[in-house]
């Protein structure tokens, strides 16, 4: 029976049709391999065309809990994975983050690895960030598609200390999701650092990116994108694509009461954003959302939780969180700045979520769903379908 439903969940078909319905596989289930919940999906595909999708596994449901990353790899467009293999040791020890230890957020045995961020870089490299207790980050490379990886190397000092002149952080965070390699070659990777503030410890945060131009051996900070402020208020996870034209969209989650996605463009993803505006059209129920460009064309895809609402409150507070449900992603012909075609793919319980595309233009979406047994957070599900069907309704 094991071997039956082993064979069952690797089982998927590797062309979807033109226009086909979504095409759906579990890669990682609640309280399963002694975590309790799988959270934060990345994915990216390598020059190889090998799949990439990796996860938090939490030992509780606590951002500040125990937590491993994890990783599954596909080499056959996703008819089947590899078993999940632990990508990020740190070398120790490790210290609690104060912020952490201060407002109890966990035990004080508790490891929190966070935020892994990966680039498939066009030499056929993978680039791999991360983070430790939300204050350390980390980099890791593989030049052999993903199966092994250096010894991680502490960025800390040079890609986000330089910051705390102008944001005197206390946590720091990766992504989530993917970072982007330039037509250029510049590795750009979306962050976010707070003054730790609020019940959580994530308040008062900004928005920003941090950039390699030598192949992920050294890192520095960008300028900061948006900053925290009465109408941008605590804007924190972001994501990046690279436009048509070069120029670098940087679109980002907040706390704002407009609820809508807040989005400034840079001409070489670092420096010289441009005042944030809020798309109208990207509602922002707070949560993590993905952005990807297809390359060669003017098409951007956007993905996150399409919903405003909040179940049992009928005026809900502005900017407070809404019920992160029905996942939808949307589609730009003119690189973001109109979009004219959304299709949804999981109208119950959905969340995070990230983008890739397969050489043959099969566009990937990885991201959190529940399950009849576990509503929240109970499965990362990657789902496979067309641009043709996003712009078929």
């Amino acid at each position: 029976m094991q071997r039956v439903a082993i064979l069952l969940a690797s089982w998927f078909i590797v062309s979807p049709l033109a226009g086909a319905e979504p095409e759906k596989i579990d890669l990682f289930e609640a309280n399963t391999h002694d975590y309790a919940i799988y959270r934060i999906p990345g994915i990216v595909v390598t020059k190889a065309n090998t799949i990439l999708a990796y996860c938090e596994a939490r030992k509780s449901a606590s951002d500040w809990g125990t937590i491993d990353l994890l990783m599954r790899r596909s080499t056959d467009g996703g008819k089947t994975w590899s078993q999940p293999t632990k990508i990020a040791e740190a070398p120790g020890p490790i210290q609690r983050n104060p912020v952490a230890v201060e407002k109890k957020l966990a035990k004080n045995d508790d490891v929190t690895y966070n935020n892994p961020v990966m680039i498939a870089d066009a030499s056929g490299a993978v680039h791999f960030l991360f983070c430790v207790e939300y204050m350390r980050c980390f980099y890791s490379r593989s030049d052999d598609d993903g199966r092994t990886w250096t010894q991680p190397t502490e960025i800390t000092a040079s890609a986000f200390d330089p910051w705390k002149k102008q944001h005197n952080w206390k946590v720091i965070a990766t992504g989530p999701g993917h970072g982007i390699q330039l037509r250029s070659g510049r590795l750009v990777v979306p962050v976010w650092l707070s003054l730790g503030t609020g019940a959580g410890g994530h308040g008062d945060s900004v928005s920003a990116t941090i950039y390699s131009d030598d192949g992920g051996k050294t890192w520095k900070p960008g300028d900061i994108a948006i900053p925290n402020t009465k109408d941008w208020k605590d804007p924190n996870e972001c994501c990046v694509a690279e436009l048509s034209d070069g120029r670098v969209m940087l679109n980002a989650r907040s706390r704002s009461t407009t609820h809508r996605r807040l989005v400034t463009l840079s001409p070489d993803g670092a420096t010289q954003w441009s005042r944030p505006r809020f798309d109208d059209t990207l509602v922002e129920p707070i949560c993590m959302g993905s952005l990807l460009a297809i390359p060669g064309k003017k098409v951007l895809l956007f993905s996150n939780p399409d919903n405003l609402s909040k179940r049992n409150v009928e005026d809900p507070t502005p900017g407070t969180g809404r019920d992160r449900k029905n996942l939808t992603v949307r589609l730009s012909d003119d690189d973001g700045q109109t979009w004219s075609a959304q299709r949804t793919i999981e109208s119950g319980f959905s969340a995070y979520s990230d983008l890739a595309v397969l050489r043959d233009g099969t566009v990937l979406i990885f991201y959190e769903r529940g399950s009849d047994k576990r509503p929240a957070y109970g499965r990362l599900t990657v789902a496979r379908f067309t641009v043709d069907w996003l712009k078929s309704k």
